[in-house]
């Protein structure tokens, strides 16, 4: 539902509660829409009109306003959760947040096809693969999955050509399969390789996360980013992919002596 605002213009109750989160915190500053405008550079008139919920700023003015109002990054995460619950009522079935699902998941199912699974990568090759210190340390966060207790069955299959593809050099690539296999004798991790084959209706790298509930939600790379859903189309192309993937993959046995082998005869 929407607030009527000035004019009969529908003002979005999530922008109303973003505009009463600055007033707040203005106002337990002692200052006035004036002296905040001056501070972040903009015109006063601007100022009141997100404090009305009458326009959505972009990311740098929360930034901007959450430095100026002390609020101690308040003002930026409810920026982003505002962000999120637009995008989530104009796309329900593709719009949902694929690290949220993840870190909640009792079962994460993946494929990947030329890099280590994300959860499963060492810091070595993760900062190798991502030099924006923010996007390293969300990467790191997000291993936390794996320490949970109990943690959630996590079943991944990758191509075999990761383990070939050097990513940092030939130090880190061996410490980075000594760790895949010292993950897969790990309770409720199953790693697999699948050998270099055309596999019908497997496309693209993907990410399946099982809710409590027994929801599903998954993600798929694409050229520019990724896109999340919950369609049932989408989770059932997915899921049979991932069903295809596991019957041609090695066993879990034979995957560790493969990693084996090629930390020996390429990386030592």
């Amino acid at each position: 539902m929407s607030a009527t605002g000035d004019h009969g213009r529908k003002t979005e109750p999530e922008l109303l509660g973003f505009g009463a989160l600055i007033r707040r915190h203005r106002e337990s500053t002692g200052i006035n829409q004036a002296e905040l405008a001056r501070l972040v550079n903009v015109a006063r008139s601007y100022v009141s009109h997100v404090e009305r919920g009458r326009t959505r700023c972009r990311r740098d003015f929360a930034v901007r306003l959450d430095k100026a109002l002390n609020a101690g990054g308040e003002i930026i995460g409810s920026w982003e959760e505002l962000l999120e619950s637009i995008k989530a009522s104009k796309y329900p079935t593709f719009f949902v947040n694929f690290p949220k699902a993840e870190a909640s998941a009792v079962m994460l199912r993946g494929y990947e096809t030329t890099v280590v699974y994300g959860l499963f990568q060492t810091e070595a090759y993760a900062r190798h693969l991502l030099p924006d210190e923010e996007a390293f340390k969300s990467r790191m966060r997000r291993q936390a999955i794996l320490e949970k207790s109990p943690r959630p069955v996590v079943s991944v299959v990758m191509d075999e050509t990761v383990l070939y593809r050097e990513v940092g050099g030939k130090e880190t690539m061996r410490e980075q399969l000594e760790y895949l296999t010292e993950l897969s004798h790990r309770e409720r991790v199953i790693i697999q390789l699948a050998p270099v084959a055309y596999y019908r209706g497997v496309w693209t790298p993907f990410a399946i996360a099982t809710q409590p509930d027994q929801r599903q939600v998954v993600y798929t790379d694409k050229a520019y980013g990724g896109e999340t859903s919950t369609g049932a189309d989408e989770i059932r192309m997915v899921t049979e992919a991932f069903v295809t993937l596991q019957a041609e993959a090695l066993s879990v046995k034979d995957t560790r002596t493969l990693i084996r082998r090629v930390i020996d005869e390429r990386w030592t």
